[in-house]
């Protein structure tokens, strides 16, 4: 997949391009119906599948806050990757671009840069200045360009509208299979590996602290979960938390991400984990000491291992 940052010369000459747009945050079941539309129009004509996407939500911009998110956007463009997007194209999303009309946006960006011979949108796109540009308008100024547009229905799960909006409030409560459902795969984070404490390694249990760039996170506790490194499995207990045992623990600390992989002591500093949950295994306790805190560890991996690895080795 091919990268573009910022309204910059394309590279090559594109075919058909087939064009997309919007925040995609969680690239959830609704989203991946627009995204595989785009590649399916792309692909019957020998074209170009694009998506049109932002450095951060609009929100974060307009609110002067940081949102939170399910998917940051180093994760998204994984994600795009591996649904097969030829081209994700991302524009910083500044007071410039907050401005922009609808219909400058759909002239400019949309018509005339990108050269759309096909837009797919979703059930409920809108875009532009206030928010103002939609479906209907699309449609105009394709009649006037000469493009086509397809919409695309929402997607149910358990007779609810999947939305990001949903699936943030799943995974905050901690309802990681409702989460999965809609998501369609599982409630996962993505971040860079950055030193930690290096307590973990001193007690035979060496972890990878995550910075997840925002991205939002199960409840605390430890979970069984599938980590994913340079594109190889690996199995892992995950710590969500502020380490009680050994930290002064205050309602204003963040708590941090901890993943020890079993059978694993490489090291991995600077690069991107993905952390998928299986499901949670206890809550994050202070214990006395940290030989306690070593002995329930051991017990943790020895319950994955039993549930996990000996089942797969049997079959």
């Amino acid at each position: 997949m091919d990268t573009i940052f910022g309204i910059k010369k394309i590279q090559k000459r594109l075919n058909w391009p087939v064009v997309t747009l919007g925040v995609f945050d969680g690239v959830h079941l609704g989203h991946q119906r627009v995204i595989q539309k785009t590649i399916n129009l792309a692909n019957k004509r020998n074209g170009e599948s694009v998506i049109l996407t932002f450095d951060r939500h609009p929100k974060s911009f307009l609110s002067q806050k940081q949102q939170s998110c399910i998917t940051s956007l180093e994760h998204r463009l994984v994600l795009f990757e591996q649904l097969g997007v030829d081209i994700s194209v991302v524009l910083e999303f500044s007071r410039k671009i907050a401005e922009i009309s609808a219909e400058d946006f759909i002239t400019k960006i949309i018509h005339e840069w990108l050269g759309a011979r096909v837009v797919v949108l979703g059930f409920n796109c809108s875009f532009g200045k206030n928010r103002r540009g939609n479906a209907s308008m699309v449609c105009d100024f394709a009649r006037k360009y000469g493009f086509e547009v397809i919409t695309c229905d929402p997607v149910e799960f358990e007779g609810e509208i999947t939305s990001s909006t949903t699936i943030r409030k799943e995974i905050i409560q901690g309802n990681l299979q409702k989460a999965k459902g809609m998501l369609g795969r599982r409630v996962s984070v993505f971040g860079m590996v950055i030193k930690g404490s290096g307590r973990g390694k001193g007690l035979g249990f060496p972890t990878a602290n995550l910075n997840l760039h925002h991205e939002i996170k199960p409840p605390s506790g430890v979970y069984a979960t599938k980590a994913y490194l340079d594109g190889r499995e690996y199995n892992a207990i995950t710590n969500i938390g502020n380490c009680p045992t050994f930290e002064k623990n205050t309602q204003n600390d963040e708590p941090v991400v901890e993943v020890h992989i079993i059978d694993f002591n490489e090291s991995i500093y600077g690069k991107d984990l993905e952390v998928q949950f299986l499901y949670k295994l206890r809550e994050e306790t202070k214990f006395k000491n940290a030989d306690e805190l070593k002995r329930q560890l051991e017990r943790d991996k020895m319950r994955f291992v039993n549930r996990h690895v000996k089942k797969v080795l049997t079959k």
